[in-house]
């Protein structure tokens, strides 16, 4: 039987994984491993100098004291016994386009299971002022996952997805968009211990591109863009090497 195991950035009790295990068990055994609370913009990050807590919440849904990347990890090693076929991460509340899979741990946790050689998806909702509908999401969730089990990726590569707020026009292969970005900070002060920051949502400056999955998102489509582990700038390793050898000559 096909091995799904689903994670999440937004906690074991969020309403987008329910749904996300709704729309794949029909396609295999889903296993749920999900951070006991909510982890959203960790990145990749792995716990290495504290303990992580497993706890069995129900039949195949386990939660752990730690990260997305955690989870999988803890998964692969004391759950399952074994790298799945598929993990899914999601569903986000809230879109994960262009330079917001850096800090996704939506992506991270798809991103570890195609470390460990599963196929991998992370599925993103956007924001509504209302409450969110996760079923077009959901929909997409299971048909993508039906496919990339039944055609691979290539090697190291996992599918980001994104889906509009309302019903989607269709879906689009994109790639992802570039921005300039600024984290605003406020701070209050206080004499008597150490100055506290807080960052705020961030002022974004999107570059018009008509293939990103940012341009698809706001035209109302499906973004689904292959993202992939290796993060060598190949197009820049020709220029770099000049600079080094010119800087190797230098005595």
């Amino acid at each position: 039987m096909t091995r799904i195991l689903v994670t999440n950035d937004d906690g074991i009790e969020a309403e987008g994984l329910a749904k996300l295990v709704e729309a794949l068990t029909p396609l295999g055994e889903v296993t749920v491993v999900a951070p006991a609370e909510e982890k959203s913009a960790v990145g990749h990050g792995l716990t290495i100098r504290n303990p992580l807590q497993l706890q069995q919440r129900d039949e195949r849904w386990f939660s752990v004291s730690g990260t997305p990347t955690d989870c999988v990890n803890v998964a692969v090693s004391e759950v399952l016994g074994g790298v799945p076929d598929l993990v899914v991460a999601g569903i986000n509340a809230g879109l994960n386009v262009g330079d917001d899979v850096t800090y996704s741990g939506t992506v991270a946790g798809a991103l570890e299971g195609v470390l460990h050689g599963a196929l991998g998806l992370a599925v993103s909702q956007q924001r509504e002022t209302t409450l969110l509908d996760y079923a077009a999401a959901g929909g997409v969730a299971q048909r993508l996952a039906e496919a990339v089990l039944a055609q691979g990726l290539p090697r190291r590569t996992l599918l980001n997805v994104n889906v509009p707020r309302g019903k989607p026009l269709g879906v689009r292969v994109t790639v992802q968009a570039r921005r300039s970005q600024w984290f605003p900070t406020t701070h209050i002060f206080d004499q008597r211990r150490e100055t506290e920051v807080w960052v705020r949502s961030a002022e974004l400056e999107w570059e018009q591109d008509e293939r990103s999955d940012y341009d698809a998102i706001q035209a109302g489509w499906v973004s689904v863009t292959p993202l992939h582990a290796d993060w060598t700038n190949h197009a820049a390793l020709a220029q770099v090497e000049l600079a080094v050898a010119s800087f190797a000559e230098v005595r």
